[in-house]
């Protein structure tokens, strides 16, 4: 199976070359990256032959696998490009910047009937898992609600221009809080049995304005998710002096008890009405990329979903949207 990188502005390019690394099935046949720096920071220790643009490395090889990790606003057409050229994506999120490249993605997915599946690896974390077994064996009843926090630190030093232009970044809705709406429509898609649809709502905002004006360095959403409501909130202020990149947490309440999720020190930990508070055994942990290639490779879809990948997607920019326009709801 040949594998292609499809722009490289973020570590997780990774999320290729590990597998690559780790199945004789795939060879990594191109990798493409306009921008020299980010070449050399990204792609410097790839063998394959490197490119300026998706087009012209999709020109060149058959591809079957494209990982799309370059700058945000650029994800769109080099996943469309892949898409049209027959290869399944893989992609880092956030997949695209606007509804209307999202519309585009999803036109080309429905036309090729490609997967598209982006990496949302919170789903494979030990205590995601923990969490997912816990409510598969009814410990917390049926999910009334769930609340979901994620700081993150800018470290604007060695942040590229592109990073703190909206007009490349898109906005902060569009991008931080996805890994946490995908987990909440997962979660409740599976309640009932059914892809959820519902509403969402935020607020954006610049608490460092000073340092990167036009750049909102935190949001606030509220989301429904069929019967299930959620906060969910991040931002770019974590503190540069912690010992995690983001301290990342999510509290699901049900019916019989409470589980807190804690991503970043690795605890899943719960109370019922029946039972103390208990730390619940964690198994190890999964590579990122690692349920799409066993996917693909057996001929089938990934767990991730295209529907699950866009539809996460499309409630996070129609958060964005709706940040833009003072908080107004939109429906999904």
């Amino acid at each position: 199976m040949k594998v292609a990188i499809l722009g490289a502005a973020h570590p997780h390019v990774d999320y290729a070359l590990a597998e690559v690394a780790q199945r004789d099935e795939l060879e990594l046949v191109a990798a493409s990256e306009p921008d020299p720096q980010l070449r050399e920071k990204f792609l410097s220790g790839v063998s394959a032959p490197l490119y300026d643009t998706p087009q012209q490395l999709l020109e060149a090889h058959d591809v079957d696998v494209a990982l799309i990790a370059g700058i945000y606003s650029h994800r769109a057409e080099a996943t469309v490009a892949a898409l049209r050229a027959g290869a399944h994506v893989l992609a880092d999120k956030p997949l695209c910047t606007s509804l209307e490249q999202l519309e585009a993605i999803r036109e080309a997915a429905s036309k090729t009937g490609r997967h598209v599946s982006i990496v949302f690896e919170k789903r494979f974390y030990p205590a995601t898992l923990a969490l997912r077994r816990l409510i598969a064996d009814g410990v917390l009843g049926p999910i009334a609600m769930v609340a979901s926090t994620g700081p993150h630190k800018l470290n604007q030093p060695t942040r590229p221009a592109w990073f703190l232009d909206p007009a490349t970044y898109g906005g902060i809705a569009g991008d931080l809080p996805i890994h946490d709406i995908d987990l909440v429509l997962d979660l409740a898609g599976e309640q009932q049995g059914a892809r959820p649809t519902g509403t969402v709502s935020a607020h954006v905002g610049n608490a460092r304005a000073e340092d990167h004006p036009g750049f909102d360095d935190h949001v606030a959403l509220l989301m429904r998710a069929g019967q299930v409501p959620a906060t969910i909130e991040a931002n770019w202020l974590g503190p540069e002096a912690a010992d995690v990149h983001g301290h990342y947490r999510m509290r699901v309440t049900g019916s019989l008890g409470t589980a807190e999720v804690d991503w970043a020190y690795h605890r899943l930990t719960v109370t019922t009405h029946s039972r103390e508070t208990w730390d619940e055994p964690l198994e190890g942990a999964q590579r990122p990329a690692q349920y799409f290639f066993d996917a693909v490779l057996a001929g089938q879809e990934p767990v991730i979903t295209t529907s699950a990948s866009l539809l996460a997607t499309e409630v996070a920019l129609k958060a964005q949207r709706s940040a833009e326009a003072g908080g107004a709801l939109q429906q999904f």
